[in-house]
């Protein structure tokens, strides 16, 4: 059903950044604080929800963990009937949205519908997450290839990560959390070191932000012990320790 103008809005796929309003991009803010129809996930930080302006019709689709609000084939059901209404639509997302953010799925139900969709890259939650923590993805001395996986997804155990981590390389793992154990036990059996560094980074970006360094063997109890949640990444590799040689210099810096 289309409104009287026959008009069609567009449905913006607009990425959030990894929590700190000041990383997004100057297309997403400005689309954010012009926004009239506002959909967006539980992992967009507050402070860039109260960029939109006043009178902006905000709709919450935040997933959990075994509890979603809304089924994925709804949101995009939800764009594509906001849009046919005649609204443009900014849909925000954390991270990227082409980087585990089901945009193709979303752009691709819009396009079927003849809705128009543009797509505003944002900084993704690695990205964002690695250079809060001080971690360098690829370094000449430690990594040249950087490989993105999703943690929490069907078939865990049965897929095939041979290679992604280890010598020279890094491994970022989004999602991770709930099946950390799983995670540390798939790497070790297909070869890979016991003692490779590990870092937890919680609420990359954010005033809350946590960095938690240890060894692939002991990935499981630290995210347990430290009672580790959402949003948080995992970085396996030789990487993951020397964020933490530059934090130390840094604070021997500033006390000199």
């Amino acid at each position: 059903m289309t409104n009287p103008c026959d008009r069609i809005g567009t449905v913006f796929l607009v990425g959030a950044g990894p929590g700190d309003a000041d990383l997004l991009t100057l297309r997403a803010a400005r689309l954010v604080m012009n926004a009239r129809v506002l959909v967006h996930d539980g992992l967009v930080d507050p402070s860039i929800l109260a960029m939109a302006p006043k009178g902006c019709r905000m709709i919450s689709v935040a997933k959990q963990r075994s509890r979603h609000t809304m089924r994925q084939e709804e949101i995009n059901a939800l764009l594509v009937r906001e849009a046919l209404a005649g609204n443009d639509v900014v849909r925000l997302k954390g991270g990227d949205p082409f980087v585990f953010g089901r945009g193709g799925e979303e752009a691709e139900d819009c396009f079927a519908a003849g809705v128009p969709v543009q797509v505003v890259p944002g900084v993704s939650a690695a990205m964002g997450a690695a250079a809060s923590a001080m971690i360098p993805l690829t370094h000449r001395d430690a990594a040249s290839i950087v490989t993105f996986v999703a943690g929490q997804c069907k078939g865990l155990t049965e897929q095939n990560w041979a290679g992604l981590a280890g010598v020279g390389r890094t491994l970022v793992i989004y999602m991770g959390v709930a099946t950390v154990d799983a995670i540390a036990e798939k790497l070790m059996a297909d070869g890979l070191s016991p003692a490779m560094p590990v870092a937890v980074i919680e609420n990359a970006s954010r005033p809350q932000m946590r960095v938690l360094r240890g060894a692939l063997a002991a990935l499981g109890p630290l995210v347990a012990d430290n009672k580790v949640k959402s949003p948080a990444l995992i970085v396996i590799g030789d990487v993951a320790g020397r964020g933490d040689m530059m934090e130390l210099k840094q604070v021997l810096e500033s006390a000199q």
